[in-house]
């Protein structure tokens, strides 16, 4: 095991630069400030005693979580889950208050993979993933924690897909609550969410008019379902690609055209993946391209768009603009490739909408104190309980002044009984 350190960041300078971002943040996060004020009346610290380690979008919003936990009594340690999310401010600010926070903007493969190891230094019990890396690696290099780990809980489709294989081959150790398949999550954080934050993402890098546009979506579950959305409502000509005959069926019925890549790359002009799947534009595809066409991954990791292919066709390599690289190729045609083929909205631009993660992270929360307490879960992926997943949607209404209608017990009644 990796010796502990306390911190390794880019800059303590940028601490203040990075407390006036979470504070902000904080500001426009009303259901986790309603679970931390609930948790710790009487003084109770319900964490005290726990070491958790999380894998995850180090940005403002992350930030809140992260002091949450440590409020609540844990010992926090933490890592970046992607390179170019990383945001240094906030690195330096969780530093200073005390969470052993490994991260940096722009790390290499080799730094990313140190860090984690620095995360894990710290013995966790419970592990808050994106992705599933940290999973991956404790089952892969670090078996000896296992014993000690309570359960953990994943954010994101593709970590799901991840623990989905593991648990498959029963190769998950320790129990894990899939957040990602939690009503309070995917309804919001995957379509509300990425459907804005991507193109906040695009629009920032590229200052270019999204109406009149054609822009291929593909995969077309809740994440893809968001961007078509926003696309659609920005006034674009949207096309979707899809595997899957029934999301297929759905983009069609919901008004846009459905094509293979094949048949897409040869319209597109902006191109966005969300499948978390690999090789999904390639060579075949990028000969058919316009010039000028945008490529962009809303997917957690940067392989959906075949960047070794798209270099190896390539004439002339060059930065257009920040967070824009630009393959020409020999017959003149450029295709533009944004923020590396990383995650789209967290490489170039905020992440997802404050109020957004609010839900998400109170989810994570709720989980992480679910687990501390000891709550019997068994091995393997789990879904979230359904009595914290309302208690997020029910904070969440309630925040925004939202009246539920309750029900008369003449009607729950009606629905128990199967009499007519």
């Amino acid at each position: 095991m990796t010796e502990r350190e306390d911190y390794k960041v880019a800059d303590m300078a940028l601490a203040a630069e990075g407390r006036a971002r979470i504070d902000w943040a904080w500001q426009h996060m009303p259901v986790m400030r309603l679970i931390r004020e609930r948790e710790i009346s009487g003084g109770r610290l319900p964490l005290k005693g726990r070491a958790i380690a999380c894998c995850l979008h180090l940005e403002a919003k992350t930030a809140c979580l992260l002091k949450t936990l440590k409020d609540l009594g844990a010992e926090v340690s933490a890592s970046g889950s992607n390179p170019l999310s990383t945001q240094d401010p906030i690195c330096a600010a969780l530093a200073e208050y005390g969470v052993h926070v490994f991260s940096w903007h722009g790390m290499n493969a080799a730094e990313y993979s140190g860090n984690l190891n620095r995360m894990l230094a710290w013995n966790p019990d419970i592990v808050i993933d994106d992705g599933g890396d940290t999973v991956a690696m404790i089952h892969e290099k670090y078996t000896d924690l296992i014993p000690k780990i309570l359960g953990g809980c994943e954010e994101t489709t593709t970590g799901i897909k991840r623990l989905e294989a593991m648990d498959a081959e029963g190769l998950l150790k320790f129990p894990m609550l899939a957040v990602n398949n939690a009503m309070s999550k995917y309804l919001f954080d995957n379509r509300y969410g990425t459907g804005q934050s991507v193109w906040d993402a695009i629009l920032r890098t590229t200052n270019c008019v999204i109406a009149g546009k054609t822009v291929v979506v593909s995969g077309y579950g809740w994440c893809g379902k968001g961007v078509a959305s926003r696309a659609d409502g920005l006034g674009a000509k949207v096309v979707v690609v899809e595997s899957n005959p029934h999301r297929a069926l759905e983009a069609h019925m919901d008004g846009h055209r459905v094509m293979d890549m094949l048949q897409a790359s040869e319209v597109g002009e902006i191109f966005i993946t969300v499948t978390g799947n690999a090789k999904v534009i390639r060579g075949e595809h990028y000969e058919r391209m316009r010039d000028g066409a945008m490529l962009a991954n809303a997917g957690h990791f940067d392989v959906e768009v075949c960047i070794p292919d798209l270099a190896g066709m390539a004439a002339k390599i060059y930065d257009s603009r920040k967070n824009i690289r630009t393959y020409e190729m020999a017959d003149g045609r450029r295709i533009h490739l944004l923020a590396e083929g990383r995650l789209v909205n967290l490489a170039a631009g905020d992440g997802h909408p404050i109020e957004i993660m609010d839900m998400s992270f109170a989810t994570q929360l709720l989980c992480a104190l679910h687990i501390a307490k000891g709550s019997g879960l068994k091995k393997g992926l789990q879904i979230v309980p359904a009595s914290l997943d309302d208690i997020v949607a029910g904070y969440k209404a309630e925040s925004l002044g939202i009246r539920l209608e309750k029900l008369t017990e003449e009607q729950e009644k009606y629905l128990r009984d199967w009499r007519e």
